[in-house]
């Protein structure tokens, strides 16, 4: 059973969504709704990013239940591997993943990440070190790169 929690942050309420297997969504703006309620992975994610909000981590370690292509998959999973205070782009990850020209396909599959920071989407920026999309906005994501030390100019 899907239940979700809302957690008030510095960048607005966050909806929090887990299964009985893991997190299944972390965003700004939900695409179902699914009844109030909590479990473990809840809970835990709901302290972490409590601790990652007040400088008091910078990785996370919680189950995920994500759906999604293989190739998003893989995608989500190299994001991971992107450390606290670096960025990115989507040039890297195309060649992380062996295939140089699939740079839009990578950027398709981050903008359909459905575990916003947890699975940092937001440390993705433009081969110009210019800000790029994101999902919960711009303003979140210079909050988000702002608050890992990162300084991005525009």
């Amino acid at each position: 059973m899907k239940v979700q929690t809302t957690l008030a942050s510095p960048v607005g309420d966050v909806t929090l969504q887990a299964t009985d297997k893991g997190l299944s969504y972390v965003g700004f703006a939900p695409k179902s709704r699914y009844p109030d309620g909590s479990n473990t992975h809840l809970e835990r994610a709901c302290e972490q990013l409590t601790e990652y909000f007040a400088g008091q981590r910078t990785c996370f370690d919680v189950a995920l239940d994500t759906q999604g292509t293989p190739f998003q998959q893989a995608v989500w999973q190299l994001l991971c591997q992107i450390p606290f205070g670096e960025t990115n782009t989507y040039g890297w990850m195309a060649n992380k993943l062996e295939n140089p020209k699939a740079v839009r396909a990578v950027g398709s599959a981050n903008g359909k990440n459905p575990i916003s920071i947890i699975v940092p989407c937001h440390r993705i920026i433009g081969a110009n070190g210019k800000l790029t999309g994101y999902a919960g906005g711009l303003a979140r994501k210079s909050w988000l790169l702002a608050h890992e030390g990162i300084k991005i100019t525009q």
